[in-house]
């Protein structure tokens, strides 16, 4: 399985400036394996030091930060010896032991010969417990599920990835039936690597489905284990809302969707550690498509969108027969895995600030508005080839965009100062 951020940790090493670099991601989305990945391909040796429940470090890292002692000790520990220069240093579930994330600022200052990658599945959790956190003294590389590019490379389609890759527009519309059918697939399968890695082996969509119901369980079970227990209810109750407030043509998160009256001060800390663990994103809504978008950030206003499209139709009890038949339930249900699907893609991109925008009035809503090189572009979303999009219009005679885009399983096509992109190809965007 070939992961995109390989790339971004072969830039990171051969920086001028390099620091420790923290990856940052949500559980069972591949941290472990892409830093052991990256290790194997790019380094004589690895010293994979893993801090869940090792007493050893505990006390390794409870004196001072000497570097010297701490690398003798992480050599025994690691049974490697570590040469500064060809030895890749892992440390594993970092949030486990608050003084290694603090040792990371003096192997910057004091030692920045060594190479050290460090990830925790729990880090903004961590945060909240009061953790020491060395600002400024480490890079960051944040890690999602397996995007659609990813995906069809894991299947191995790399002569239709590559069509993608060229923007070969006649020739990607030759092949769209395999290229949606593709799309369907990971609508169900999702990027979880697990799963992902389940239905390469076996073509098998119940395996995959009961993966993703263990991970499904694995975060609930974590709720309860890392988060104040008062705040538990409540968490779970906004995480399990999720596909109800996706399934709305409207998808703004309303509160009363959680519980009946229920208030959104009830709930704002339970939410904010619902996305500090990694599984919910909020997209806030823009009140003006001008720069900076942040400037314009509506907080009282936001969409909630899940960690990974197969997940959010195990959550929602989709079953494959709905999303490949094209059923009537995925008829009502697909556009919430659509926008999600988009999300995703959207959030993988480097440097791209999301965000979507309605009207004050509430009369239009434009699904997505992203900020890339100094634009603002609107981002319209079609689940079908339905490809009425009144609300990009009336967005377009007040604000004039310079570049407008529909994404849909329509082919590409520019009509005047509206694109059309595949939803298949929205990775080219």
């Amino acid at each position: 399985m070939f992961r995109q951020a390989i790339n971004d940790l072969d830039v990171w090493k051969n920086s001028k400036n390099r620091k420790p670099l923290l990856i940052r991601g949500a559980r069972q989305v591949g941290k472990t394996w892409l830093m052991r990945e990256f290790g194997r391909t790019h380094y004589d040796q690895v010293a994979y030091i893993n801090f869940d429940s090792n007493a050893r470090m505990q006390r390794l890292f409870e004196g001072d930060f000497n570097i010297e002692r701490i690398i003798s000790g992480l050599q025994i520990e690691a049974g490697v010896p570590i040469d500064a220069h060809k030895t890749l240093i892992i440390f594993d579930e970092i949030q486990e032991t608050p003084k290694a994330l603090s040792s990371l600022k003096y192997f910057y200052e004091n030692a920045p010969e060594y190479q050290i990658i460090a990830a925790g599945s729990l880090l903004g959790v961590a945060l909240h417990r009061g953790t020491s956190f060395p600002v400024g003294k480490v890079d960051f590389l944040d890690l999602y599920p397996l995007n659609f590019a990813e995906f069809l490379q894991a299947l191995e389609k790399t002569e239709l990835l590559k069509l993608l890759e060229k923007k070969d527009w006649p020739l990607i519309t030759a092949f769209k039936d395999q290229y949606i059918d593709l799309l369907k697939r990971y609508y169900f399968v999702g990027g979880m690597p697990e799963a992902v890695a389940s239905f390469i082996n076996g073509q098998d969509f119940s395996d995959a489905r009961n993966i993703q119901k263990k991970i499904l369980l694995a975060y609930d079970q974590d709720f309860s284990k890392h988060v104040p227990p008062a705040l538990v209810p409540k968490l779970r109750m906004l995480w399990n809302s999720i596909p109800a407030q996706l399934s709305k043509e409207n998808r703004k998160f309303v509160y009363g969707l959680v519980r009946h009256g229920a208030r959104a001060r009830e709930y704002e800390l339970a939410l904010a550690w619902l996305c500090d663990y990694g599984v919910a994103t909020r997209v806030y809504r823009a009140a003006k498509p001008s720069l900076p978008l942040k400037a314009y950030e509506d907080m009282s206003s936001f969409k909630l969108f899940q960690i990974d499209v197969g997940l959010l139709g195990a959550q929602s009890g989709l079953d494959i027969q709905t999303i490949l038949g094209g059923s009537d339930i995925f008829e009502e249900f697909k556009g919430a895995l659509t926008e999600q699907y988009v999300f995703g893609e959207l959030r993988n991109k480097k440097d791209l600030f999301v965000y979507y925008w309605s009207a004050d009035q509430g009369s239009a809503e434009v699904d997505f508005m992203i900020q890339h090189h100094g634009k603002v572009i609107p981002v319209e979303v079609k689940a079908a080839e339905n490809l009425q999009a009144k609300s990009l219009k009336a967005f377009r005679q007040k604000y004039e965009p310079e570049i407008s885009i529909r994404t849909s399983m329509s082919d590409h096509r520019k009509d005047g100062w509206l694109t059309n992109i595949p939803l298949y190809a929205l990775g080219t965007i």
